[in-house]
């Protein structure tokens, strides 16, 4: 083989490996949806967005991850968050996706370009900046945990329930097996925080979770008011 034809040839390969890294850029999803009253009813601040307090769980992300339970961070530096690409989903984002973090510098833009940036940019190409950010706005729209808890007699008031209730109910709902995530409350007490369901790679459809990832939760938990 001539040294120009081997140079090519070489190429060649690189760019095929450069290919396949960038399509197996993650195995699935989780789409992770968080209780405001768990979030806000810790020791640390929390701020409500001008629309309101929410009456619902609120989106966290949507975070894509390898079979192994590893979660690839980061992963694009060149692809900076850019609102402009995604002007019709804001004002649905705005509802659905907020920020409860306080002080002048921790704003919802702040925090939608961090999750773009931390996971988003991670889940490239399969999905791009709108898609990615589609795709957990249509998640949401198919997946009402609240309503789902309530029709399983679960509310949000501040009484205790079994996490294999809560788990049962979800799965009944929704057909999958969820992760719950807890927190701790400033008196100690054990709450429902986070809800975790696993996403296919293309952030379309909901998928047995591949995988087990444990959170730390007691097996009676309390359900806070917001």
């Amino acid at each position: 083989m001539q040294f120009s034809s081997l140079i090519s040839f070489h190429l060649l390969v690189l760019q095929c490996l450069c290919y396949l890294c960038l399509v197996q850029s993650h195995d699935f999803l989780f789409f992770v949806q968080m209780w405001p009253g768990a979030y806000c009813d810790t020791k640390r601040t929390c701020c409500y967005p001008a629309a309101g307090k929410p009456t619902d769980f609120t989106i966290h992300g949507l975070w894509p991850v390898f079979n192994n339970v590893t979660f690839p961070e980061d992963c694009n530096p060149n692809s900076h968050y850019n609102e402009t690409k995604i002007s019709d989903l804001i004002s649905e984002m705005q509802k659905t996706w907020p920020n409860f973090n306080c002080g002048k510098k921790s704003t919802t833009t702040k925090f939608w370009t961090h999750e773009w940036t931390k996971h988003g940019t991670c889940a490239l190409p399969v999905l791009d900046q709108h898609g990615y950010f589609a795709a957990a706005l249509s998640i949401k729209d198919k997946v009402n945990i609240l309503q789902i808890l309530k029709n399983a007699g679960i509310q949000p008031d501040g009484k205790l329930y079994k996490l294999d209730d809560i788990k049962e109910a979800i799965k009944a709902g929704t057909g999958y097996i969820p992760v719950i995530e807890c927190n701790t409350n400033a008196s100690g007490n054990i709450q429902l925080y986070q809800v975790y369901l696993c996403v296919d790679a293309a952030g379309s459809d909901l998928i047995e979770c591949p995988v087990t990832l444990k959170r730390a939760c007691n097996t009676s938990i309390e359900f806070p008011i917001i």
